[in-house]
């Protein structure tokens, strides 16, 4: 009988409750979001009006993300209005990305038969390399993308993006944008599947190969990976927010969207 590593395109169930399969990367998202809890309740203890060094470096990072987001979004406001969702992603993001890259996670598993050989089966594996994590984070980005567009232009000043009957080319322009926001489901979810499944793939044929120090340059590459992928996530979601959220009868409304996302990509 063989023992096998296999290269899994999907995620593996662990167990069912019912007629539904827990995965071992929607354990992992569990174990992400329980992290997050409890670092939120022990740092809303922690939180003072005289700052300690702990809460002075949460408040420098804030202050500098915000900033970025000013200078995409042009206003200070709409930067606080906008900043916990995308805080909220590119953490989530990350942190999922980097706990996945932990060796006792990915170690800790049980063995399963089939067609005679021993396949392993580890417990825990990154979120993001199931397409379905990354399918749901970019549905929500572009959900409350054009959440946020409705609450700003109002219902029909947003609608007129997609339907405009002014004139054909304006009509056809409409057109493309309502397939656009399709579009930009599938380019988030496979961009992020596509680069952490790949980091994955090459940590264990890595890790087979040469079990000791040699893969620890690559595992260090996965979590500078790691931080991109995330950093791009969260700014193209900035990004087609401040488009969303801005006049469609703006002049060079989308060539200036196409310089940011040209810059962040």
């Amino acid at each position: 009988m063989e023992t096998n590593i296999p290269i899994s395109l999907k995620a593996e169930p662990i167990f069912h409750i019912g007629s539904f399969g827990i995965t071992n990367t929607l354990l992992l998202t569990w174990g992400v979001l329980v992290l997050f809890v409890v670092i939120g309740l022990l740092l809303r203890k922690k939180w003072h009006i005289i700052p300690g060094k702990l809460q002075l470096i949460f408040e420098f990072i804030t202050e500098e993300v915000l900033k970025l987001m000013e200078s995409v979004l042009g206003e200070r406001s709409k930067a606080e209005k906008y900043f916990p969702l995308v805080a909220t992603i590119f953490i989530f993001i990350l942190f999922s990305n980097w706990m996945g890259l932990f060796p006792f996670l990915g170690s800790v598993g049980v063995y399963e038969h089939h067609g005679g050989e021993s396949v392993f089966v580890p417990f825990f594996r990154s979120p993001a390399s199931d397409l379905n994590f990354t399918l749901a984070l970019a549905m929500v980005s572009v959900v409350m993308t054009n959440i946020f567009a409705v609450r700003s232009l109002g219902f029909f000043g947003h609608m007129k993006k997609f339907f405009n009957f002014s004139n054909p080319i304006h009509f056809f322009v409409g057109i493309l944008e309502f397939v656009s926001e399709f579009a930009k489901v599938i380019s988030f979810s496979f961009r992020l599947f596509g680069n952490v499944f790949a980091g994955e793939v090459l940590l264990l044929i890595v890790g087979v190969l040469a079990p000791y120090l040699i893969p620890m340059p690559f595992i260090f590459l996965e979590i500078f990976v790691g931080f991109i992928q995330s950093f791009i996530f969260a700014m193209l979601s900035l990004v087609f927010i401040a488009t969303a959220t801005a006049s469609h009868d703006a002049p060079h409304e989308h060539e200036h969207e196409a310089e940011v996302i040209g810059h962040v990509a």
